[in-house]
């Protein structure tokens, strides 16, 4: 291996590269909205419990694709924040959430951020490669998902 570049062990690997677009976008999704104190994952709760109110957090966590303990903490903190409360559903341990008016209008509020982060994050692509890129990644994801460690699931197939 002594003849390898860096380029071909490491730069040109989509592993890698998948890392490091994440990496940007997170960063990126901050500095857009960075006013509103909202991370990526708490902004997809948000916008999941906007699409489906009353969803129960285990759906909630299969529709973004995260383990029940990370959701947990993620509602807990968008709870004490004010932007999402929890309901005693039909099954008292089942905790239906929806969003309260402030988490609505943070949604709303930090909607222009994120669009500019999505066109900042794609920076580079042409109009048509970005919609190619998008329905690129989209397949992979898809071929993929059921070896996730928390494969998603829309909330409208099980609702």
């Amino acid at each position: 291996m002594e003849d390898i570049s860096l380029e071909q062990i490491l730069y040109n690997k989509p592993g890698f590269l998948i890392r490091r677009l994440q990496q940007i976008g997170i960063t990126v999704f901050l500095e857009e909205t960075a006013e509103f104190d909202t991370t990526p994952v708490q902004y997809g709760a948000l916008a999941a419990i906007r699409a489906y109110p009353n969803i129960d957090q285990l759906r909630l966590a299969q529709a973004i694709g995260f383990d029940r303990n990370t959701i947990s903490g993620v509602v807990e903190r968008l709870e004490a924040k004010g932007l999402v409360c929890r309901s005693t559903g039909t099954d008292r341990r089942t905790k239906l959430l929806s969003l309260t008016p402030e988490g609505a209008a943070l949604l709303e509020q930090m909607y222009p951020g994120t669009e500019r982060a999505q066109a900042r994050i794609l920076k580079g692509l042409t109009e048509a490669e970005k919609a190619t890129f998008i329905k690129m990644l989209q397949r992979v994801v898809e071929a993929n998902n059921e070896i996730s460690r928390v494969p998603v699931s829309s909330p409208k197939r099980d609702i």
